[in-house]
């Protein structure tokens, strides 16, 4: 039977949109007249007032509304007083939009039956963020990924997501990875063949095939070995497996939802937890809150542990909590979370019956506003033996240098990805300032270059010897000679060898070479090289840059770098 709806007839044009919108979804309309009352009808789960807030009736069918902890809307004239808002889970401002009550609806609805169906407890903005999370989450058959310090409520979110899933007709099967060893945890998830191992009298089915058409929750899923995560990551991607010791391919229809305490992105790099199969279980995520962090969630919690405590026990009913008992559970740290306080509150049920609880009736480590637990970095795997070692820091250290190689690798990525932006930037700028390479085939005499060496050669490997069949014209006295070799001596006898350079002083008219002049430095001579070289060659930058025996975009940024410019005409 569907849920019912309760509408005022305050506004009837209204309360007709909205009974046609809660009809298309799913609900039962019920209309209540003024004098009809909330009680009439069985168990609803929103009551919306159309009109006439601030009347007899709807103030009695509100304050019923609120006995039966049903949610309550409101549709406020603006001539309603500003306080009549307290009273009411939404309120809308007239003329109000029926679409836009309807979805706020079904979303109230629906954390009213997560709170049932779980015990899930809080006001603030972090806990109803989750749980607006669980209800999107929920109708989807996508695998979830749940994170929050140990004893916050993964559970609970767990089997809300199942509750108000298309599974909820099915097994929900919870494990706890860590309380099980590898062997037995293979049996316990994937079953077993007769014989399999030793022990195995008989065959048996895992919790993947009693879950079937349901939910698996996998709790503390960063305990899980690799091998195991191996076969795990292939029930995720096809949805079959075979039992241990056997041949038989078996297919299963289940969501899996897994929970951790641990960061599992930092235990990937570390190699605890495979890669591929934490992007597969994290398709979906709910980060929890520590309760440190909601502090204001903490007297709705202790109300609601003292009446599940008092019932539980038969105590009866509870007086109560002093105001200065719960400013001192409020202003606690609680390292151990939502299961810390919910112990702490049972303890005190029992242990104080018929009265207040004072502050002394809190333990004096909760009175001091110790929480030095929750301040204590526990690592995995992590031993701190007597007197400190270096072996006992082996974890941390490991992902240190770890972290800092992938950020060493990350940064040299970048930095190739930036040359090589830069590079393709000035090849660009300098293409538009070179014209199109000439078609003219005027070449240049080897000699005339011969002199100039290229950055990072060794200065002792000998230079080419020059030809006369180049055409260049030596001088008389030293043909014969062998061409010195690079040496010392090599910029004092350039003049000698023929390599193109007068000797300090010397008129050069020459067309193609390059005269030194009395004070040029070796930048101006590698300057003139490259304007005759280009000038040689009609400035195709092509052959210049082969006969230079540079590269094509060095010659640009030197180009660049000389302000050269090809000559008109």
């Amino acid at each position: 039977m569907a849920d019912s709806v309760l509408v005022t007839t305050h506004d009837l044009p209204l309360a007709g949109e909205l009974r046609d919108g809660f009809r298309h979804e799913g609900y039962r309309v019920e209309l209540l007249t003024p004098g009809e009352s909330v009680h009439d009808v069985a168990d609803p789960v929103l009551l919306v007032l159309t009109g006439g807030v601030g009347s007899e009736a709807a103030s009695r069918q509100a304050a019923e509304a609120a006995a039966a902890e049903v949610p309550a809307f409101a549709v406020l004239s603006p001539d309603a007083p500003p306080d009549r808002s307290s009273a009411f889970s939404a309120t809308f401002a007239a003329p109000a939009d029926a679409e836009e009550i309807v979805l706020v609806g079904i979303r109230a609805i629906q954390r009213r039956r997560l709170r049932r169906a779980t015990g899930i407890v809080g006001e603030t903005d972090a806990m109803l963020e989750v749980m607006e999370r669980v209800v999107q989450i929920a109708p989807v058959d996508a695998t979830v990924l749940v994170t929050g310090e140990s004893g916050t409520g993964k559970e609970l979110v767990a089997r809300g997501v199942h509750a108000l899933s298309r599974r909820r007709l099915g097994p929900f099967i919870p494990v706890n990875v860590a309380a099980l060893s590898e062997t037995l945890l293979e049996s316990e998830l994937f079953g077993h063949e007769k014989g399999a191992f030793t022990g195995a009298i008989d065959m048996r089915k895992g919790l993947f095939e009693l879950a079937n058409g349901g939910t698996i929750f996998l709790d503390e899923i960063g305990e899980m070995p690799l091998r195991t995560q191996t076969r795990l990551l292939r029930v995720l991607e096809q949805q079959e497996f075979h039992r241990v010791g056997g041949q038989k391919l078996i297919r299963v229809n289940v969501r899996i939802i897994a929970a951790t305490n641990q960061r599992l992105r930092e235990q990937v790099p570390l190699g605890a937890f495979r890669k591929d199969l934490y992007y597969r279980l994290s398709v979906l995520t709910i980060a929890l809150p520590a309760l440190r962090d909601r502090p204001e969630d903490i007297p709705l919690l202790v109300d609601a542990f003292v009446r599940d405590a008092s019932e539980r026990h038969d105590r009866g009913p509870f007086p109560g909590i002093s105001p200065e008992a719960m400013r001192i559970l409020v202003r606690h740290r609680w390292p151990g979370n939502v299961r810390e306080l919910r112990n702490l509150v049972e303890s005190m049920v029992v242990l104080t019956p018929g009265r207040e609880i004072r502050a002394d009736d809190i333990p004096a480590d909760v009175r001091s506003g110790d929480s030095r637990m929750a301040l204590v970095p526990v690592g995995r795997g992590v031993t701190r033996e007597e007197g400190g070692t270096a072996a006992s820091l082996r974890p941390q250290l490991g992902f240190i240098f770890r972290t800092m190689m992938q950020m060493r690798v990350d940064i040299e990525d970048l930095r190739r990805e930036f040359e090589r932006f830069r590079e393709e930037e000035e090849e660009g700028d300098e293409r538009a300032l070179l014209p199109p390479p000439s078609r003219i085939s005027k070449e240049i005499p080897a000699q005339e270059v011969a002199g100039r060496r290229e950055p990072g050669r060794d200065r002792r490997a000998p230079e080419p010897e020059p030809s006369r069949e180049a055409g260049v014209r030596e001088d008389p006295a030293e043909e014969g000679k062998a061409a010195p070799q690079n040496g010392p001596e090599e910029d004092g006898e350039a003049a000698e060898a023929g390599d193109g350079f007068s000797a300090p002083g010397e008129a050069t008219a020459r067309e193609g070479t390059v005269a030194y002049r009395p004070g040029m430095t070796l930048e101006d001579m590698e300057r003139e090289v490259i304007r005759t070289v280009l000038d040689s060659v009609g400035w195709n930058r092509r052959k210049a840059a082969r006969l230079l025996g540079i590269g094509e975009r060095t010659l640009y940024r030197k180009v660049r770098k000389f302000e050269l410019r090809q000559p008109a005409g």
